[in-house]
């Protein structure tokens, strides 16, 4: 289904299944898919109507928590080393 336009038609929030779209016009809308995608939405791709792939979103990579030790270093950590420590590092 394309709008009047030509582009790929949008989807119901909430839809359960997922957008088939044949290859072909895969090929013609692939930006406009692919920020669909980016957006959540799953969209099968298929061959003369027989779903041959599907275009998921990936999963966002987890944020480093900073300062997650904090509270537990040893005060010792931030005292000067002794000149026999400073010798093994040399």
């Amino acid at each position: 289904m394309a709008s009047a336009q030509g582009a790929p038609s949008p989807v119901p929030s909430g839809s359960a299944a997922p957008r088939c779209v044949n290859v072909q016009e895969a090929k013609t809308h692939l930006s406009a898919l692919l920020a669909r995608v980016a957006a959540g939405e799953r969209i099968v791709l298929a061959r003369h109507g027989k779903p041959i792939a599907q275009l998921v979103p990936l999963d966002p990579r987890p944020r480093r928590q900073l300062g997650f030790l904090q509270g537990c270093v040893d005060e010792a950590f931030f005292e000067p080393l002794s000149d026999e420590e400073l010798e093994r590092w040399g």
